[in-house]
């Protein structure tokens, strides 16, 4: 049996688990895309002693703990939203709220991009020797940074444009306070959200855990949380000195100038400079889609028919996106580990898959998928509970708005599912890494579709409230 004939052969059907390898990644070519030598495009070997075979239960036990970790940082990002919605500088600075999405969105398009990243380069054995695992670290840490200035600064851009179109007016003061805003937090929430993947990935590593499973979980946790507080704290600061002349704008250009150092740093690292060059479609696509998000949120976040928007927001829109980035993770480290770049395995060859396919087979990503979907209702439940018992009558809990929203979450987690694979295989189809491509488009479509469902359901709800309370007052 040649080369090519075992690599077109499911993993079980030679005889091989599903294993998390310590094998080298492929590298990439001079065109940014990645390649394989000929000569090594064969079934991958474990190189390791340490072969694992992973099961539904296996990866609902990995995965549900990180998740309902993650889920309460949500819930209490949702509460914080809540309140900060009433600060002085969230009122003054109406496209401040159009901004939380795509900046609190950064964790999808950066941080859990960086952690599949890191994820496949440790289950692939590139962070096994301590000087490839520090150039892999700081190359990407540094390219982290120059990633998040400059998406911070085009999501205070589109905020304002957003607004401008809306309102028909830009006030240049409050634009200098919105730019330099989104710019500090989205480079401290970079920064201190890249050392915490960093610390869980390496640590998963030597704990024998997968990282796959709980590196975007745990990034989400705090992610919301850090940002949103950043992002108030930062603001308000600005905003109080906004009298301050070129205060703003010197910070802003301060932090901007920085960006070289960052680029130098990361060209130490071949694969990072081709992301460097060629990966800016997916995060600038991901914002543009979250920020129609945020302008969802803005619009109806202050109407008495969305009540408790703010609170629901910040959740329906990470599960769906924590979710979603483990399924691609998961799916990119499997294609690493079992094909070459440009070529999809024989049971993986249709780029648009039936859906019980992708949900209803033994394949070890199918298997995931319903993990991963069933977990979305006892997760909202004990989200929602949490923010019951805080929130109270403040928030609408009857059972028809629980069902709706659980509805809501259960149709974006799916169709989020479904393009995972069906992106993933497009993307390794053109040679491209998936956990560069694909990530970010994910999570901004999650919280552009978690908003817009969400928004759906409040909307639903008050119509239905309203018909019984007429059919009610009628009888």
């Amino acid at each position: 049996m040649d080369g090519t004939e075992a690599r077109q052969r499911r993993p079980e059907e030679l005889g091989l688990p599903h294993v998390l390898s310590t094998g080298r990644p492929p590298p990439v070519s001079e065109d940014g895309l990645l390649s394989v030598p000929e000569s090594e495009r064969v079934a991958p070997k474990p190189l390791g002693l340490e072969v694992s075979r992973e099961t539904a239960w296996s990866i609902g036990l990995q995965v549900a703990l990180p998740f309902v970790f993650a889920g309460l940082g949500l819930s209490a990002a949702g509460l914080l939203l809540d309140y900060l919605q009433r600060w002085p500088v969230f009122s003054e600075l109406q496209d401040l709220l159009t901004l939380v999405p795509p900046l609190v969105g950064l964790k999808g398009n950066l941080e859990m991009t960086l952690a599949s990243r890191l994820s496949t380069a440790a289950n692939t054995g590139q962070m096994d020797d301590p000087r490839e695992q520090h150039r892999t670290i700081s190359s990407n840490l540094a390219l982290a940074q120059v990633q998040a200035t400059v998406v911070g600064l085009l999501a205070a851009v589109a905020a304002l444009l957003l607004g401008a179109v809306s309102r028909q007016e830009l006030d240049l003061v409050k634009a200098e306070v919105l730019c330099v805003s989104s710019v500090i937090t989205a480079f401290l929430a970079a920064f201190a959200l890249g050392m915490l993947m960093v610390c869980i990935v390496t640590g998963a590593r030597k704990l024998g855990i997968n990282p796959d499973n709980i590196a975007t979980p745990i990034a989400a946790s705090l992610g919301d949380l850090v940002t949103l507080s950043l992002l108030a704290l930062i603001s308000s600061f600005f905003y109080k000195h906004r009298d301050s002349q070129y205060l703003t704008l010197l910070v802003c250009v301060g932090f901007v100038a920085l960006t070289p150092v960052w680029v130098l740093v990361a060209k130490q690292n071949p694969p990072v400079v081709k992301i460097l060059k060629f990966g800016w479609l997916p995060i600038v696509l991901a914002m543009v889609l979250s920020s129609f998000g945020g302008l969802i949120l803005n619009k109806t976040v202050s109407k008495l028919q969305f009540k408790g928007m703010a609170v629901f927001a910040p959740i329906i829109c990470g599960v769906g996106g924590n979710l979603v980035a483990i399924q691609s993770s998961r799916v990119s480290t499997y294609l690493h580990l079992w094909s070459a770049p440009g070529v999809l395995p024989l049971w993986m060859k249709a780029l648009w898959p039936n859906p019980c396919s992708v949900f209803c087979t033994s394949e070890i990503n199918s298997t995931s998928a319903r993990v991963l979907l069933f977990l979305v209702v006892p997760g909202h439940l004990i989200f929602f509970y949490i923010i019951y018992l805080v929130e109270g009558q403040s928030v609408p809990s009857d059972r028809s708005f629980v069902v709706l929203y659980l509805l809501a979450g259960l149709v974006q987690v799916a169709i989020l599912l479904y393009l995972a694979e069906v992106m993933v295989r497009l993307m390794w189809r053109q040679a491209l890494d998936p956990d560069n491509h694909c990530i970010p488009y994910l999570t901004g479509l999650g919280d552009l579709l978690g908003t817009g469902l969400l928004a759906l359901c409040f909307l639903v709800h008050w119509l239905l409230v309203g018909t019984l309370e007429s059919v009610s007052g009628a009888s």
